[in-house]
């Protein structure tokens, strides 16, 4: 799942860090830029020698640079990082990262926190909120359908948990 549930260093609070799934590791992303590549080419193979290699090198090239771009613009688009913490003055911070922008921040105390599990109606099916503090917050809107019912149970889990 890309979300871990962590204790921070320095003051041993309990953390939530949530990212997006990559179904591509960088090891995968050199190997398809390689097939790209040797794939693009075979094609060229039986035109060494002629003046046509080198009207068609440039297309094949092209490619396989759109494909880089893609995917590295794909790897940009995905560095969010959102991180729940429990402080010890039992206040809850959820930080959301943007891959673009500047950080958010929402503060609860986490007695009047509640998760809010939508099924309809929001911009995702499964849509999941925190509400307090007089506003509602999405979390992990980027994570499967799945992942978030499963990140519900554990959110309601911790926070009831928690309450004192």
């Amino acid at each position: 799942m890309p979300y871990q549930w962590t204790t921070e260093d320095s003051t041993n609070a309990p953390q939530l860090r949530l990212w997006p799934h990559r179904s591509l590791p960088r090891r995968g992303f050199a190997a398809m830029i390689l097939l790209a590549f040797v794939l693009g080419t075979v094609p060229l193979y039986g035109l060494i020698g002629t003046v046509f290699l080198w009207g068609l090198l440039p297309f094949i090239l092209a490619m396989v640079g759109a494909l880089w771009w893609g995917l590295e613009r794909s790897y940009r688009d995905a560095e969010i990082l959102e991180t729940l913490t429990l402080r010890p003055d039992d206040m809850l911070e959820l930080r959301h990262v943007p891959a673009k922008g500047e950080a958010q921040s929402w503060e609860c105390n986490v007695y009047w926190t509640r998760v809010e599990m939508h099924v309809q109606g929001g911009p995702v099916p499964f849509y999941l909120t925190l509400a307090g503090n007089g506003r509602l917050v999405e979390i992990g809107s980027f994570l499967s359908e799945d992942e978030r019912k499963a990140l519900h149970g554990e959110l309601a889990d911790f926070i009831r948990s928690h309450r004192k």
